[in-house]
């Protein structure tokens, strides 16, 4: 007779510390103060959000943290917070990509605006949940 396989708990039942939560909060306020900055001066969301010391730290402590928030609610954060770095980095390159078109200019206006947006209700929407204690959605 084999033995029955056993397998690993649902994130539900991984349990973080307090202390990964609050660091969690820390990386949210960290991107939101970029935000901030964007929004308070000169520079535009997303630009500040991608270019900013701030989000640069925040996702610094994703990666170096990612291993400690493995299989709890906390991974969808970390995943969360990661991706809305990168895909604003992307879409600050395909803004200057058609920035350097005289036709595309004003799709630059466009992108730059939309994925300030887009960062801004992400960052909101991600915190919100964390204070909630919910997960994110994959």
């Amino acid at each position: 007779m084999t033995e029955p396989e056993i397998l690993p708990a649902e994130r539900s039942e991984y349990r973080p510390g307090e202390g990964m939560i609050k660091l969690t909060h820390l990386i949210y306020a960290l991107h939101a103060l970029s935000v901030i900055t964007g929004v308070a001066t000169s520079a535009t969301i997303v630009g500040s959000f991608v270019g900013g010391i701030p989000s640069i730290i925040a996702v610094i402590l994703n990666y170096v943290k990612r291993g400690e928030v493995r299989g709890s609610w906390l991974d969808s954060h970390f995943s969360w917070q990661i991706r809305t770095f990168w895909y604003a980095a992307m879409w600050i390159v395909v803004a200057y990509l058609m920035f350097i078109t005289i036709i595309g200019i004003p799709f630059f206006f466009v992108i730059v605006a939309l994925a300030g947006l887009w960062v801004m209700y992400r960052v909101v929407r991600g915190w919100l949940a964390l204070n909630d204690r919910r997960a994110m959605p994959e």
